[in-house]
């Protein structure tokens, strides 16, 4: 198995903006804080570097209206922008690049002001939104990709993590698709992290999730398991409760970040990554740049990433952990700190489409 190529990836030098690249960036998204997600941190990580490097950035998100929590998701806001309003923040910062990151409520407003106006716009396939709908609504995931086809054919680029989905997206007759690969703070995310003091008495070996405690996240497959050792769920979300209640053996230590993240990551025996839906899966490569290796069903994310010399594929979860077990810490180290954020930045700056200067209509 071979990984995607990752367009120098691993290339870790600060780029300070070329007189071709926007300086200014308007971003935007119905994903921001305080919710905590791979696309949150992503955008929150992409946005802090472009600062860094100089760029103007204008962020427009829920926490800028009054919102509505969505149904059977309610930690995720829909914004409930007035009309016009979007229009008019645009204007003001008068932009030399959109990027409208979500298909939700904002994403859509912006959208069709671009569309109408005539004004170019990149937009991104972070999440699989129609398998994400259909595993909660119960209906068919076709009914959902003529709404995902439809938001993204007007798009310049549409930014893509993944080989995997980018091949999917060209099957729904999606074209002008643009790599955005994923980084990994690697000053955080070391084999050194100290573990938890809950992991000290656990048997081994521990077989730990991170990530959203919700139904898309198949969790309950993972759970379910008969590999001997320690289960432990880092997170939090919609399926806690549940999940403590159906498996009172498994450890649940709640939402962690930073360095006490790092540490449950490190002192972890095999990292298990259960999701079908997926687009990329940054826990994984987090996990990775702290040596512990990755067991995964062969799918969308996990096949882009996975080698098998950092972890294992099998569409029986207790058989790809067993494989990665044998994996070398070492090499999943080297392998996870190839993962650059600054690289990544500058693929996301490449892809962005220049806005001419005063083509912003008013609202």
């Amino acid at each position: 198995m071979t990984a995607l190529p990752l367009d120098a990836l691993g290339e870790r030098a600060r780029l300070a903006p070329a007189p071709s690249l926007p300086r200014r960036i308007a971003i935007v998204t119905d994903a921001w804080l305080p919710q905590m997600n791979g696309v949150v941190r992503t955008l929150t990580t992409t946005c802090d570097l472009l600062r860094e490097q100089g760029h103007e950035v204008l962020v427009i998100s829920p926490d800028l209206f009054a919102s509505l929590p969505c149904p059977t998701y309610p930690e995720i806001r829909l914004a409930l922008a007035p009309p016009g309003k979007v229009a008019s923040l645009l204007q003001e910062f008068s932009p030399e690049a959109i990027h409208i990151a979500t298909e939700g409520p904002l994403g859509m407003t912006a959208r069709r002001y671009c569309a109408r106006a005539g004004v170019e716009f990149t937009t991104a396939y972070h999440t699989q939104f129609p398998d994400y709908v259909a595993r909660r609504t119960h209906l068919p995931a076709g009914w959902f990709w003529r709404y995902i086809t439809w938001f993204h054919r007007p798009a310049s680029r549409v930014f893509v993590a993944t080989e995997s989905i980018r091949g999917e997206l060209r099957e729904h007759k999606l074209g002008r698709l643009h790599h955005w690969s994923r980084g990994v703070d690697l000053g955080c995310f070391t084999p050194d992290a100290p573990p938890p003091p809950e992991f000290t008495e656990l048997p081994r070996p521990i077989q730990l999730y991170v990530g959203r405690v919700a139904v898309e996240k198949n969790i309950e497959a993972f759970l379910s398991g008969q590999y001997p050792g320690s289960k432990v769920v880092v997170g939090d979300g919609p399926q806690i409760d549940e999940l403590r209640t159906k498996f009172p053996d498994t450890v649940f230590l709640g939402r962690k970040s930073g360095r006490e993240l790092a540490g449950c990551y490190a002192g972890a025996d095999v990292f298990v990554f259960p999701s079908r839906t997926d687009t990329f899966g940054l826990v994984m490569i987090e996990a990775l740049a702290c040596g512990t290796p990755v067991a995964a069903y062969p799918v969308a994310g996990p096949r882009d990433i996975v080698t098998d010399d950092v972890g294992a594929l099998s569409d029986e979860l207790d058989r790809a952990m067993a494989a990665a077990l044998f994996c070398d810490r070492k090499a999943c180290a080297a392998y996870g700190a190839t993962f650059s954020w600054e690289a990544a930045t500058a693929q996301f700056l490449s892809g962005l489409a220049p806005v001419a200067e005063g083509a912003l209509p008013s609202a």
